[in-house]
């Protein structure tokens, strides 16, 4: 099967790697193009047998699959100039969250998804979100579905989740990154150890705290409750971030993502209107 991805940016750059590190794309079947083309030269060098074409309607000509990994206003624009070029055969994937499957149906006659990737898929783990259209194939279910069980546990979800499965899945690894670099600047801050140690103490945490829920050994609210030893200094520290606003702020967070999910949804709508007309 012929693989194909139009834009090599940060998550375009990551399924191209992890498809091809996890061997469930050979180098000779992925065809990639990026409008500044030094960004696919440069998984070239890594993976020198992969293709590197000079536009997208080349990668559609040649691909059975497609992923398009664009911003969302960038790939109405894009799919109005290739659709017609997709064969009923094929099929389209876009990895972003304000554009459904209906949209994309709308504009190109082949099987449609969306799935959504996450950084965590680099390390061939976390979870890919899919959505499949109304006339996409049980065999293109499948078949993109197991390209990516190699690199993560795809989950199916109802479009009215979208936006908080993609806040927890795909944006979960940027916002816990800042509260684990703020947590370690205060310990740096209130004592005396060097930054490079503590960052290094809570990096070997998280990993042994995520396969301590891999292995399922403890949930979450049970892990809490096995360190947190009554009359313990743990309690003394939970007590302080159950009297903090980080409840309120985690609430902020999601509202906020919410409100520019509307935001590009609505703009999205606008470029797609005119074919449901």
């Amino acid at each position: 099967m012929q693989i194909g991805i139009i834009g090599t940016g940060n998550m375009g750059t990551i399924i191209a790697e992890s498809l091809l590190i996890s061997k469930a794309v050979q180098e000779e079947n992925l065809y990639i193009t990026n409008r500044t083309r030094e960004k696919a030269l440069k998984i070239k060098v890594a993976f020198p047998k992969i293709h590197v074409l000079p536009s997208p309607e080349e990668v559609v000509k040649k691909a059975h699959v497609v992923f398009i990994c664009l911003k969302p206003l960038d790939i109405y624009p894009l799919l109005d100039r290739i659709g017609p070029l997709f064969r009923e055969d094929q099929c389209l994937v876009s990895i972003t969250s304000p554009i459904t499957t209906e949209q994309l149906e709308s504009v190109v006659s082949c099987s449609c998804i969306r799935a959504i990737p996450s950084i965590t898929n680099r390390a061939l783990s976390g979870v890919s979100l899919f959505t499949y259209g109304k006339n996409c194939t049980d065999e293109w279910k499948e078949k993109v579905t197991g390209l990516f069980s190699a690199i993560s546990k795809p989950i199916e979800i109802d479009e009215s989740l979208t936006r908080v499965a993609s806040d927890i899945v795909s944006c979960g690894p940027a916002f816990f990154s800042l509260l684990l670099q703020k947590f370690i600047d205060a310990a740096v801050k209130e004592t005396t150890i060097e930054k490079e140690k503590a960052e290094i103490l809570t990096a070997e945490m998280m990993i042994g705290m995520g396969e301590l829920l891999k292995k399922q050994i403890y949930t979450l609210p049970s892990l809490e409750k096995k360190v947190n030893v009554k009359g313990g200094i743990t309690g003394k520290g939970l007590e302080v971030l159950e009297k903090s606003s980080i409840g309120d702020t985690f609430r902020q967070l999601f509202q906020a993502t919410h409100r520019k999910f509307q935001e590009d949804m609505e703009a999205v709508q606008k470029q797609f209107e005119g074919n449901y007309n």
